[in-house]
């Protein structure tokens, strides 16, 4: 599967972002649905490091501690679409950000993404 990760930009601190990651093509013949999705970043000189993910249904959610309750993950399967809602930003949210799938049959996952997008800059300014 092909991911293409956009929406990303330059935001004051305290602004809003709306990233997409539109997915296209398949493997071994699963469908959109059948991945679960996380979205990723990579800030200057940093390691990439999980952000959220989301299950299969879109009933399960996971964050990581920077980013609850200003970060809302979501997926739309008819437009083969993951969504990351990015609210109250800060300059530390500052990063290339990620999108990613994987097959796994775990309902959620952090870690051992099989398929990546290229990535969006997102610069949060003070």
């Amino acid at each position: 599967v092909q991911l293409q990760a956009s929406g990303g930009g330059l935001v004051q601190a305290g602004g809003s972002l709306r990233l997409s990651c539109v997915a296209s093509g398949r493997a071994s013949g699963r469908t959109f649905s059948s991945y679960v999705l996380g979205w990723f970043r990579q800030a200057p000189g940093k390691e990439r490091e999980f952000v959220a993910a989301i299950s299969r249904t879109g009933s399960s959610t996971d964050y990581t501690d920077s980013v609850k309750g200003r970060f809302t993950i979501s997926r739309d399967n008819a437009k083969n679409t993951v969504y990351l809602q990015m609210n109250s930003l800060k300059p530390e949210d500052t990063a290339v950000y990620y999108c990613a799938a994987d097959q796994t049959f775990r309902i959620i996952i952090r870690t051992g993404y099989d398929f990546w997008g290229q990535g969006t800059q997102v610069t949060v300014s003070s």
